[in-house]
């Protein structure tokens, strides 16, 4: 895999005077050559295998390796989610942690590995939930598929594409005011989405206006969606920690005299009810001028809001949670043990004060806005391209009340693969002796996300048209954005008399619903006595939000200034059966991480560091015409993915036990970078019809992991977790193979894809060899479909195994093969009118994690979810 390395020293100063070159002598003549015409015929997509043919067309006319999803309607994309679409291409699975898709993993590559943008430029987003890393993903929750007129994903970059991702590039574009066929166009669709699990109904509507001149050459477009769901997440859950000494003692908790283990334990357990009440908000408004044929002018604005009311209560029992001095008593216990070789406690009584309850009520919300003026003049062979705009967004929670209480019980745990048994020496469904704890952690837990970035790109395209270049196109791009992450802390004044008497009795009229019916192992808890969201609201919160005293948690503040300036040239080529684009791309990174760090006496110091570097980026894209119905694809290039937020962060943290141990970010940390490759082949043996297969190799240089070394701060020795850059890196390597096909007249057809990954990362001396994080060896998707006399259906599979994440507890997490089942149906009551209905989760698909020594991490229930609904167009 040297090849992209040697095509960047040999190769790049002959292309750069090629193209220089070709730019004076065309340049030369441009002014004498005919103007040509621009028009392009407007086709009415309609119905599933015309979107589909659709989509076939675009991947056959782009150089790059694409595969596109288009919509003929608002309110008709495959999905109500955006990720849950992308989903259906080969090479991408997607996170369903929290029921709907929410972040994309390309060919077996990390979420932080892929980037997404909108209308070519990067759209901010942020996060809701307080334990959620600030990153580079893109979080699909402020992106409704109501206002996306199709999208584009690029596996293999060109030039004058924005770097970032190595797994792949997603472009969502907005419909355009001038693209639709009539002067005046109303659409509108109005659906009822009943989730199971929480037995409730909730409406969705969407609507859109487009009026266009009669001239053809000025249009508005407004786009509005509104969304609610209630959502709820059953789950039963083990929370992972570090070592202890387990001693084991007799029923009255006194050591029995056997021999301490040194042994991984979890901090502890629970079964866990998580409610969401989610409103979005999303408008889309476009304005477009085209006096003439030469000049085009875009103005687009999206404002995404969404709030997210949302609790969790979990009964929990604890393990780590209950050490004195770094050891844990237990009777009876039992353990296995891990990779590295140590012990991990899996069963025992642990008692004889362990049982608490953690209710939690949050407020959190999700903003997201762009505003992008895009501009374009063309004259006989030049083409000018401007496009300058801002994003902003913000995400956190306004309030987190975290209650707290405890009681008196001893719990015994079973724990194992899939395993969460637990038993107390009382019962769940009538103990109301559970006292709340003011200064055992009840607390306000506030936090807020802020993204921003302004950017501004210029780009010039020269037509050829003689020889083997067809066209030369250069340009620059130039982008500044910054992070923060702010946190406070509410702490409960415990002296105040109102704390005194409230008990779990006060709190709770009866029993939770029953959780966790499908996702159960035997012994798990599945109800118990909970709190009555009327009663808190009445009682609790008022006093709690009147008695809390509020201080910034300075060591999770930062700010990140990232300064990206990117120039690039390509040039597009053509002769006879061949065609493609070849080029560079140079970009300089410079950011400046600040944050503060913990010294001895608690108190916390300003500190800042900066970390630039620059990225030569070649590309080389090929297709080959085979013959007229088969296309043989070749590409080559070198790839870059910064690192997310988060772990710049030079904050330094102490531990409130050890006091010689701290952790902190690293914002002296490499990007990843990729020497990639692809060979493929497409044979599209008759109209809407593919059968292609794709090879890739992807050889990164590096990947993170954790590592604790003594560093001295301010004048003491310390040992410091920090991330670091591996010495070497990870292979990536599979392939993909696609067939999709349209049955005669019948109104049958089917898609289907399948990819195969095998991904190794590189060894670390010390640590435990890892399984390439996000990677999924095998992932396949498959539709089969009827469209006939105004009524279609669709029924559609999604698959991936199982994949990784990092290393708990002496092992790495593995998150359990996930298969889910999904279906669509409408039919045409008028040429304008159309009643559908949609089913998500048919098969009730559960999210399950442990880690690869057997060690239970969680095992969530999403349910079912079925809609119905009306879509009219005027």
């Amino acid at each position: 895999m040297n090849q992209p390395l040697s095509f960047q020293k040999k190769l790049l100063p002959q292309l750069i005077s090629a193209v220089i070159g070709t730019l004076a002598l065309q340049a030369a003549h441009a002014a004498d050559e005919p103007a040509k015409t621009n028009e392009l015929e407007k086709v009415e997509i309609r119905g599933i295998r015309a979107t589909l043919n659709k989509n076939l067309v675009e991947k056959r006319e782009n150089s790059s390796i694409v595969d596109s999803i288009s919509a003929e309607d608002v309110g008709k994309f495959p999905d109500k989610n955006v990720a849950d679409s992308l989903q259906r291409v080969p090479g991408i699975s997607v996170d369903r942690s929290w029921g709907e898709g929410k972040a994309i993993f390309v060919r077996g590559t990390d979420k932080n590995l892929n980037m997404t943008q909108l209308n070519g430029q990067a759209v901010s987003s942020s996060e809701w939930w307080l334990n959620e890393a600030q990153t580079r993903s893109f979080n699909y929750d402020v992106l409704p598929s109501e206002i996306v007129g199709s999208l584009d994903v690029y596996k293999s970059p060109s030039a004058d594409l924005d770097e970032g991702s190595i797994g792949g590039l997603v472009i969502v574009k907005t419909r355009k005011p001038l693209a639709f066929k009539d002067a005046l166009t109303l659409q509108a669709s109005a659906e009822a989405i009943y989730s199971q699990l929480p037995g409730k109904t909730d409406p969705q509507a969407s609507g859109l206006l487009n009026w266009k001149s009669a001239d053809k050459t000025f249009g508005v477009m407004l786009a509005l969606s509104k969304q609610t769901r209630t959502m709820r997440r059953d789950g039963l859950e083990m929370f992972d920690d570090g070592k202890y000494e387990v001693q084991p003692v007799d029923k009255n908790n006194v050591p029995t005299g056997a021999a301490s283990t040194k042994a991984y334990a979890a901090w502890g357990g629970g079964s866990a009810i998580f409610r969401q009440d989610r409103d979005r908000t999303t408008g889309n408004l476009a304005l477009q001028f085209q006096p003439n044929q030469q000049t085009d002018i875009v103005l687009n604005y999206m404002n995404s809001d969404m709030k997210m009311d949302n609790s969790n209560q979990n009964y929990l029992w604890q393990a780590s949670g209950q050490a004195v001095d770094g050891v844990i008593k237990v009777q009876n216990p039992s353990f296995i043990t891990t990779s590295d070789g140590t012990k991990a406690l899996v069963g025992g009584s642990i008692g004889p004060t362990n049982v608490s309850f953690e209710p939690i009520y949050r407020e959190s919300y999700v903003k997201a806005k762009v505003l992008d003026l895009d501009g374009t003049f063309r004259t006989d062979r030049w083409t000018f391209h401007g496009q300058a705009g801002t994003t902003s967004s913000e995400g956190g929670s306004r309030h987190d009340r975290h209650f707290w209480m405890e009681g008196n019980a001893t719990a015994t745990i079973d724990m194992g693969l899939d395993k969460y048994g637990v038993k107390y020496d009382m019962d769940p469904l009538s103990y109301k002796g559970l006292v709340l704890k003011p200064g055992g952690g009840t607390s306000d837990r506030v936090r807020r996300m802020e993204s921003k970035e302004n950017y501004l790109q210029g780009d010039v395209t020269l037509d050829v048209d003689n020889g083997f270049i067809t066209t030369v196109k250069f340009g620059g791009k130039h982008r500044d954005s910054t992070q923060q992450n702010f946190r406070s802390q509410g702490t409960a004044n415990g002296a105040a008399a109102s704390w005194q008497n409230l008990t779990l009795g006060d709190l709770s009229t009866g029993p939770s619903p029953q959780l966790s019916q499908a996702a159960a192992s035997p012994g798990a808890l599945t109800q118990y006595l909970w709190f009555d969201d009327a009663l808190v609201a009445s009682k609790a919160i008022p006093m709690f939000d009147k008695n809390m005293t509020y201080a910034d948690v300075l060591n999770e503040h930062y700010k990140i200034k990232e300064k990206i300036s990117a120039a690039y040239v390509k040039a597009d080529f053509s002769s006879g059966k061949w065609r493609g684009d070849f080029g560079v791309r140079f970009v300089k990174t410079q950011q400046t991480s600040n944050g503060f760090a913990q010294a001895a006496d608690k108190t916390f110091k300003p500190i800042s560091q900066d970390n630039n570097y620059t990225d030569t980026l070649p590309s080389l894209n090929v297709a080959y015409s085979l013959q007229k119905d088969l296309i043989l694809r070749g590409a080559i290039s070198k790839a870059m993915a910064r690192q997310t937020f988060d772990v710049l962060n030079p904050g330094l943290t102490r531990d409130g036990t050890v006091l010689t141990k701290a952790k902190a970010g690293n914002p002296l940390l490499k990007p990843i970078h990729s020497n990639q490759a692809e060979l493929g082949a497409e044979w599209y043996f008759e109209e809407g019809s593919l059968l292609s297969g794709t090879v890739f190799i992807k050889k990164l240089d590096t990947f993170n992991y954790t590592d604790t070394k003594q560093e001295t701060i301010n004048g003491e020795v310390l040992n410091v977790s920090r991330p670091l850059n591996a010495d070497n890196g990870a292979d990536i390597k599979g392939f993909e193979l696609q067939w999709q096909q349209a049955f005669g007249r019948s109104g049958f057809g089917a898609t289907a894809n399948y990819t195969f990954t095998d991904a190794k990362a590189g060894a670390v001396a010390g640590q435990p060899r890892l399984q390439v994080v996000g990677n999924s060896r095998d992932q396949y998707n498959a539709s089969v479909y009827y469209e006939r006399d105004g009524i279609s259906a669709r029924v559609s599979y999604n698959y991936r195994s199982k994949s990784y994440g990092g290393t708990k507890m002496g092992g790495q997490e593995v998150n359990s093969a996930y298969g889910q089942w999904d279906a669509s149906a409408s039919w045409d009551i008028t040429p304008k009118v159309s009643l559908f209905a949609s089913a998500v989760n048919l098969g009730n698909e559960l999210v399950r994690s442990n880690t690869s020594d057997g060690l239970p991490l969680g095992v969530y229930e999403n349910g079912r979810r079925f809609g119905i609904g009306l879509r009219a167009k005027f």
